[in-house]
């Protein structure tokens, strides 16, 4: 399995954590987009999962130092 790059994953990580923060005011769909999206992109069909990847990810190319400083999803 190919990793995303790393530019587009931070950028679905974050707009994925910036909606489900105030779940009302964003689009239903959006954020069923996006959790497919971390999914297919992280090879899981589990969100939590694809965001503590997602994050693992992240930290291991160095460019982001957010992700390793926060709690793994189970």
């Amino acid at each position: 399995m190919l990793k995303p790059d790393p530019t587009v994953l931070r950028r679905l990580v974050d707009e994925y954590e910036t909606l489900t923060a105030v779940p009302a005011t964003a689009p239903e769909s959006r954020i069923a987009d996006l959790a497919y999206t971390l999914c297919v992109s992280t090879g899981t069909r589990d969100v939590g999962r694809a965001l503590a990847t997602a994050r693992a990810w992240l930290a291991q190319d160095g460019r982001d130092t957010a992700a390793a400083a926060a709690p793994a999803a189970v």
